[in-house]
């Protein structure tokens, strides 16, 4: 484990889902395979109602502002790159209702990995001026919005 991530402790299970089932240790671009990681668990959520969806995606944007703010305190970094609950989140946001096909998964995929990476306005804004778990997940919830709307135009 290299010392940037020497905290973390994947069997902490507040650490465990921050990294992304541990997706957010691979080396290089961990948002990246935290992204890929969601990807299991939104095909397990696709076929779910509308109120079920919403319901769990609003728990896991809720109790990530616990463990991404937990995780980051314990790796003693604001916003670790290893910390991808939020891309999780993100990418499920960017799914809400769009027609499953492997097109609109890669479509998904690439729509939101570039609103998290580039952080337009006011996903930057909010970025660099909200801090702790709150900030960690927001901006993130912020690009899977603004993906979310490509989606639909594209969808």
């Amino acid at each position: 484990m290299s010392k940037s991530t020497e905290n973390f402790r994947i069997t902490n299970p507040i650490h465990f889902l921050a990294l992304g089932f541990g997706s957010g240790l691979l080396p290089k671009a961990p948002g990246t395979y935290g992204t890929l990681a969601a990807i299991p668990l939104y095909l397990l959520l696709a076929p779910a109602s509308v109120t079920t969806y919403v319901a769990i995606v609003i728990i896991m944007s809720i109790a990530g502002i616990y463990i991404c703010g937990k995780a980051a305190e314990d790796a003693g970094v604001p916003d670790h790159g290893a910390i991808v609950w939020d891309e999780i989140v993100g990418f499920l946001i960017t799914m809400f209702l769009v027609p499953l096909t492997w097109q609109s998964l890669v479509v998904g995929f690439i729509l939101f990995r570039i609103f998290d990476i580039f952080k337009p306005w006011p996903i930057s804004y909010v970025d660099k001026n909200l801090h702790g778990g709150l900030g960690i997940m927001v901006d993130d919830i912020l690009a899977g919005l603004a993906a979310l709307a490509c989606m639909h135009l594209i969808f």
